[in-house]
């Protein structure tokens, strides 16, 4: 069997070089990431820190610094309780700060600070269990030496050492107050610190109360919207009707000169590529600001990409497929050619997917600030080194003197990725001598949204005599969001050896289904790549490759007269690179339809359940989840989700009751996905501007979900994405079997529904 190589060797991807590179294509720009002067980095010399990740104060309060953005999901409490589970502290003594650009908080296995693919957990695990442990030991021997006792005999437990036969204890705070706390680690010790097994945890695995909800509930939490500066002024932007690719030909600004408090029109020169043809409008407040952007007058060239349109982007997608000789291979597993050749049944399909917007529910914002040499910016972000990297590039300056303040995110979603609002805040704080705060309006964030992009897949599947699936060739055609941010370590060198594919747009075709003959193929659509720059959506590739292997193997089990959950079962037998993974994802799959009933109930006319099980995210990085969709249809084609019922198996789980919410959330985004979110393009523009017009779920039309966690105590997988990738599927499935209609675009509508009904 073939091996194929994917980015998701992240274990031994070289990423942790404190220099590290972003290059915009557009410009041939390179910015070098390199360590902030040292004196930013101050610390309070009466707490005691073990490690970069936490630090005790004098009082006994452990705060942890987490190098992840925390948009809602909890992360910077779920990086304490794991600190907290070996350190010994009591819970109600953890805080949580968010940390800044400086390299020392890089990830420790990424060597950057990024927030996505559901990785936070899985890859911090170890890393912040090895720094509370070695928390618990340096304060261990300080008590020891303090009470004339031998480490060995003390325990650990609510942020008190305490030694049983001489009935001696200290405080945390004692001991940090004592300053004999100073024991450090090399790697090698903390690599051979032994941990705690799963069955001595008192933290881990209790769903004690989140952190940041208390100062979210009154309040008190900042975001990026909320930062207030001294003398700071506002800018409200002017985007273009062409979402990639116009230049400002001219600005007129004299009706914005009325409008109380303008200060000026800003047209940005952005030599990162990020933007294009972008205006501010200053002034010094920003309903000020929004009346002078409205008040301009700005005419354009429309660029290359003006008179583009979904359609154009479709067609274009399948004149690439078409090309024999088009994209890389990601998968190249036996002979598919052969194997065509000596199958009983041949069944191909088409499955495509559209434009999808991220829309967080706080809008985009940044705030920039010079001091100095050094330029301050204010954002919630989801890849701070990038990030820092295009405020740098944007300024003119070396990255080195951007600091990046990082706030609590008000929805993330793969959105604050990138670093779009960085740009009009920096160049309009270096334009006006102030620091401004720049907010997007809803339709600048639709209009200019890194969205999800639109696919075309088309999937040729071979059947021997007995229904057995054994050659599956699989095209997927998008744009490459990955490549766009130009960081050649995220992308991975193809089978075929023809150059470096972005795999961040096939992740979840190389399933764990065994089939002996195996292609897939990444191409590019370099005119969707260009016309609708992508970023990272929540789910990622999953979230339409699954919606092509799940559809499809469901359309080969009927054909073959099979139970389509059966039919799974038989091909997840963890033959060669499938075991292990097959066997966690068929358990996954039989929870699921167990709690859920499928099989077993009698269902009304018009009703059907389908199911999907899906790896999610990359194989090495996988989380095993399946999903039982039951859905009514009605006459018309309209569906109706009444219940989704989820299972999952995260290996060991830190907050259950943080899980339960994740899961449940990433499901409702998936069906959102599935039955109601399109963005389409026409004329180089996203036609969509706010949701009466791009219309996601709504709280009328949630159904049950009832979420089924299996901890087994492997290694912790993730959680915020991968209940997305198996919602759609299973709806689609669910519909062909209530009324047999099968449906292979995305978003399922009713008018497809219908027609499907009577061809």
């Amino acid at each position: 069997m073939n091996s194929h190589v994917k980015m998701t060797e992240l274990q031994s991807t070289d990423l942790s070089r404190r220099s590290f590179l972003v290059g915009a294509a557009a410009s041939g720009l390179m910015l070098g990431y390199s360590a902030m002067p040292d004196a930013l980095a101050a610390t309070a010399p009466a707490n005691f820190e073990p490690s970069v990740w936490y630090a005790i104060a004098p009082d006994g309060l452990v705060t942890v610094t987490c190098g992840k953005a925390d948009m809602g999901q909890h992360v910077a409490s779920t990086m304490a309780q794991i600190i907290c589970e070996e350190l010994g502290a009591k819970w109600s003594d953890m805080r949580v700060s968010l940390a800044s650009n400086d390299p020392k908080f890089n990830d420790p296995v990424l060597g950057a600070q990024i927030t996505g693919g559901s990785w936070s957990t899985m890859m911090n695990f170890d890393a912040m269990s090895r720094a509370g442990a070695a928390g618990r030991i340096a304060l261990a021997d300080a008590a020891a030496a303090s009470m004339g006792v031998p480490a060995s005999e003390l325990a650990v437990r609510d942020s008190m050492i305490s030694h049983a036969k001489s009935k001696k204890q200290m405080s945390f705070a004692e001991i940090v107050k004592s300053g004999k706390a100073t024991k450090t680690f090399t790697p090698d010790e903390l690599k051979a610190i032994k941990l705690k097994t799963p069955d001595q945890y008192t933290m881990i695995g209790f769903s004690v109360p989140q952190l940041d909800i208390p100062d979210k509930t009154r309040g008190a939490a900042k975001y990026g919207i909320d930062v207030m500066l001294p003398g700071m002024a506002y800018g409200a932007i002017v985007t273009p009707p062409v979402r990639y690719g116009a230049t400002v030909k001219s600005v007129d600004d004299s009706a914005a000169k009325k409008v109380p408090g303008f200060i000026k029109a800003v047209t940005l020169d952005d030599k990162t590529a990020t933007t294009t043809g972008w205006v501010v409008a200053v002034a010094n407040t920003y309903q000020n600001a929004r009346k002078a952007a409205e008040a301009l007058k700005i005419t354009y060239d429309g660029g290359p990409n003006a008179k583009l349109s979904s359609e154009s982007l479709f067609a274009e997608a399948k004149r690439l497929q078409a090309l024999p000789d088009s994209g890389e291979f990601f998968v190249k597993n036996g002979d598919t050619a052969a194997a065509f050749g000596t199958t009983a049944k041949v069944m191909e399909a088409e499955y495509t997917t559209n434009i999808n917007i991220h829309a967080p529910m706080e809008p985009m914002n940044a705030t920039a600030e010079f001091k100095g040499d050094i330029l301050h910016i204010y954002t919630g972000n989801q890849f701070a080194t990038r990030s820092g990297a295009i405020a740098a590039g944007a300024a003119g300056i070396d990255p080195k003197y951007v600091v990046m303040h990082q706030m609590w995110l008000g929805g993330g979603f793969g959105r604050r990725l990138d670093a779009d609002m960085t740009v009009p805040a920096v160049q309009a704080a270096k334009a006006v001598g102030k620091p401004v705060k720049v907010i997007y309006s809803r339709e600048n964030d639709m209009t200019m949204d890194f969205s999800r992009p639109l696919t075309y897949q088309k999937v040729k599947a071979g059947l021997d005599g007995d229904g057995k699936l054994i050659a599956l060739n699989h095209d997927v055609v998008s744009a490459w969001p990955t490549q766009r941010w130009g960081i050649p370590d995220f992308l991975s060198p193809s089978v075929d050896k023809k150059g470096p594919l972005d795999a961040f747009t096939v992740n979840g075709a190389d399933f764990f289904y065994t089939v002996p003959n195996h292609n897939v193929r990444a191409i590019k659509n370099e005119m969707a790549h260009n016309a609708t720059p992508s970023g990272q959506l929540r789910s990622v590739a999953p979230g339409w490759t699954f919606w092509a292997v799940e559809s499809m193997v469901d359309e080969i089990a009927h054909a073959v007269g099979k139970d389509p959950a059966q039919y799974r079962i038989e091909m997840l037998d963890g033959k060669g690179d499938n075991a292990g993974g097959a066997q966690r994802l068929r358990n996954t799959l039989l929870a699921a339809m167990g709690l859920a009933g499928y099989g077993t109930k009698e269902l009304a006319k018009g009703e059907g359940m389908g199911v999907a099980c899906v790896s999610s995210q990359e194989r090495k990085t996988a989380s095993w989840t399946a999903c039982v969709a039951h859905v009514a249809v009605a006459p018309s084609g309209e569906v109706t989700v009444k219940k989704l019922t989820v299972a999952t198996d995260v290996g060991t789980q830190v907050n259950p009751d943080g899980i339960q919410a994740q899961v449940s959330g990433a499901a409702l985004w998936g069906l959102s996905l599935a039955l109601y979110e399109k963005a389409t393009l026409k004329d180089g523009g996203i036609e969509q501007t706010n949701f009466d017009s791009y219309t996601p779920l709504r709280m009328s039309q949630l159904p049950e979900v009832a979420v089924s966690v299996i901890a087994n105590g492997e290694h912790a997988t993730g959680v915020g994405e991968p209940a997305v990738t198996v919602i759609a599927p299973a709806i689609g499935n669910a519909v062909f079997n209530a009324v047999g209609a099968r449906v292979r675009s995305l978003p399922i509508t009713a008018e497809a529904v219908k027609a499907a009904m009577k061809a």
